[in-house]
């Protein structure tokens, strides 16, 4: 049985890229149409501007600030009267003050004459340079390691004797270290005293201390009494229980 159509004339088989071309064109042409601008057109007279030239006057600037002309001089006429001389005017004579080398010595000091004072220099020597230190009463008659050694136990000594911790400061639980720095004049007296330490309280309970140290015999320095600096931490602790 033959086909009724020929293949090779069948419309239908490219239908699809037809419409697909169609569909493009459309699209183009929308767009085209949608993006198409006009403008109005108005008509534009055009007429001859005559210009005149206006006259500018020109104003004269004035600063009110000027101050006004100074007036003119005004011309003095002297008037010299002649006097007679009737008194006599007695100058001033003003002698020299400078003394001069024909000026008589009244009183000639000899040197012989002469008291030189000696000034005591108040040298203060460190107590761990010093060549002879500080004497503590009870320490008298030792060699310098010995009588140094027998200083700083009497220190202590001292310090545990005389040691109270301050009522104020365990109620409000203060305790710390207190370094403290005095100095033993030339006479042996205990002088110069500071502290440093974590509370007001505890630094003037330390330097009450201190302050009742007795006197000593002074150190030396090349055989002459001098200030010897020293320096002792009290330890403030107390323990809860």
């Amino acid at each position: 049985m033959k086909p009724k159509k020929n293949p090779n004339l069948e419309i239908g088989r490219n239908s699809g890229l037809y419409f697909a071309i169609g569909l493009n064109l459309m699209l183009l042409l929308s767009w085209q149409l949608l993006e198409y601008k006009t403008y109005e057109k108005e008509v534009v007279s055009i007429d001859v501007l005559e210009v005149e030239s206006e006259f500018e006057e020109e104003i004269p600037v004035v600063n009110p600030n000027t101050p006004p002309p100074p007036p003119p001089p005004v011309a003095i006429q002297e008037n010299l009267q002649i006097v007679e001389d009737v008194e006599e005017v007695e100058e001033t004579v003003i002698e020299s003050t400078e003394i001069t080398q024909d000026d008589a010595i009244a009183e000639v000091v000899h040197v012989d004459e002469v008291v030189v004072e000696e000034v005591e220099e108040d040298v203060e020597v460190a107590f761990a340079v010093i060549e002879d230190v500080p004497v503590f009463p009870g320490c008298e008659g030792l060699s310098k390691a010995k009588s140094k050694a027998c200083f700083q136990k009497k220190i202590q000594e001292h310090v545990v004797k005389h040691f109270t911790y301050p009522e104020e400061a365990l109620d409000l639980g203060i305790q710390g270290r207190v370094s403290v720095i005095f100095a033993i004049d030339s006479k042996g007296f205990v002088t110069g005293i500071r502290s440093r330490g974590p509370d007001k309280i505890l630094e003037k309970e330390a330097e009450r201390i201190i302050g009742l140290l007795p006197k000593m015999r002074p150190g030396k320095q090349r055989g002459r009494p001098v200030k010897v600096s020293y320096a002792v931490p009290i330890f403030f602790k107390y323990q809860e229980g």
